[in-house]
């Protein structure tokens, strides 16, 4: 590798699974990619940042695939889910679900970065709560949370929006909200921000009639 080589940043994990987790195999294919004395940032997000060159993107990526990392745009996108351990089975903590909703939404530009999480019990060890978009599993049914704001001095919780939501009721209404807020929101206007532009009643309103 030339130190000279244009390099883009991507973020990188080992997918949705038990926990936040990286094999041996995992490790080595992103440390071909690094310099010797060059560091890797970690995200509270469950994610890796690591920089690559742009005119080899694509095989990189395919790389990485191959050895079962997900990849993920840097920037203005949705973050890729952020989970609990699904500490009872994936089944019973819903992890299915929770990895087709991933698919759906992680890397959709958005007007700021927009981070979802998901736990799959009361517990909430994902931490929901903390974030733009929280989901959790309640019985067999999804409690949606939105406006959580884990950061500075006027951090805050998410409230409900919707609650005894269907898998299907989840993907349908999280995919809405993310459509409003990337027709609606202001160029770098944070979730937050714009639930308090607009009010959670109106963000009701129109994902009705979407």
């Amino acid at each position: 590798m030339e130190n000279d080589v244009k390099k883009i940043k991507y973020a990188v994990n080992g997918g949705i699974g038990f926990g936040a987790r990286l094999n041996a195999k995992q490790l080595v294919t992103i440390s071909k990619y690094l310099y010797e004395d060059e560091e890797i940032e970690l995200t509270t997000f469950q994610q890796l940042y690591i920089e690559i060159p742009e005119d080899k993107k694509e095989e990189i990526i395919a790389e990485f695939q191959r050895v079962g990392l997900a990849c993920y745009p840097v920037g203005n996108y949705v973050k890729s889910l952020r989970t609990c351990n699904f500490c009872k089975g994936e089944e019973e903590e819903g992890m299915p679900v929770t990895i087709e909703l991933n698919h759906r939404i992680a890397g959709k530009q958005v007007p700021f970065t927009l981070k979802v999480a998901y736990t799959g019990c009361p517990i909430g060890c994902g931490e929901p709560m903390l974030s733009d978009i929280g989901i959790m599993k309640i019985g067999d049914y999804y409690d949606l949370y939105v406006g959580g704001k884990a950061k500075g001095k006027d951090a805050e919780v998410g409230s409900l929006l919707m609650e005894k939501l269907t898998s299907e009721e989840l993907y349908e209404t999280v995919e809405k909200i993310i459509e409003v807020y990337s027709l609606k929101g202001k160029k770098r206007e944070t979730f937050n921000k714009f639930l308090k532009r607009n009010g959670r009643d109106e963000i009701r309103e129109v994902l009705h009639n979407l």
